[in-house]
């Protein structure tokens, strides 16, 4: 089961290299010189009182959609000490970064993106106590049926067939999603499928196919719950898209 790879595809991350005042992903060095930690901050304002820095980066993640992304704590850390691969992957940005050689950002990107996908891994391994998507990714129950929404999303999902993916009994796994992802299974079903067509028809895609993708029974039906959602009817940013 992989908690991440449609996220990732959903969702375009970048990293490039940045200067403090733009960072959000720095790499820290310990002793020796050695790099000893990765501190992301999603949200805001860097607040680092553990080390010097030796990366500043600006890491992107479609935030204002990304529902993985706003769920996560203002702070997300992961320790390099025992990690030589993904110190590796610290000193060969740096060195990329400083030679100014040709295709340097490109690869800054995507070694800046394998060390965020192992800083989001031990942020779900670790999990957290307040709910949402982190908290129910990071139940090995509960992530079952999460990663089968975001697979599947076009699938007529009921909370019996997402309980039977879960291994759970069916009060118990409605009663164990609403208190961890702070909301009903159905309702996040609902939530993921609006942020993917929104993603689909700013691309241009049609009303009527998008409807269809995401098992709405009408375009009509489709049209009311995504200007519930977000105010707008969908043919309007699709001639946006256009």
């Amino acid at each position: 089961m992989d908690r991440l790879t449609t996220l990732m595809e959903r969702f375009q991350l970048s990293v490039r290299m940045a200067p403090m005042a733009e960072a959000n992903f720095l790499a820290l060095a310990g002793e020796g010189g050695r790099p000893s930690q990765l501190l992301f901050f999603p949200h805001g304002e860097i607040v680092n009182d553990q080390g010097p820095v030796i990366m500043s980066a600006r890491a992107d993640w479609q935030g204002n959609e990304n529902p993985f992304l706003s769920a996560l704590p203002d702070k997300v850390d992961y320790c390099l000490e025992s990690d030589a691969s993904a110190q590796g992957l610290v000193r060969t940005i740096c060195e990329e970064a400083a030679g100014g050689r040709c295709g340097a950002q490109s690869v800054v990107s995507k070694l800046g993106e394998v060390l965020m996908v192992r800083l989001m891994r031990g942020q779900i391994m670790r999990g957290t106590a307040e709910p949402g998507l982190l908290a129910g990714l990071s139940d090995p129950r509960l992530s079952r049926a999460i990663v089968a929404i975001h697979d599947h999303p076009d699938r007529a999902w009921s909370n019996g067939d997402l309980a039977e993916v879960a291994g759970l009994s069916l009060s118990r796994f409605a009663e164990l999603f609403a208190a961890q992802v702070g909301e009903t299974p159905i309702g996040y079903l609902r939530r993921w499928r609006l942020t993917l067509a929104r993603q689909d028809l700013a691309r241009g895609d049609r009303v009527e196919t998008v409807a269809r993708r995401y098992a709405y029974s009408s375009p009509e039906g489709f049209s009311r719950a995504f200007r519930k959602e977000y105010g707008v009817a969908p043919i309007s940013l699709r001639l946006t898209a256009a």
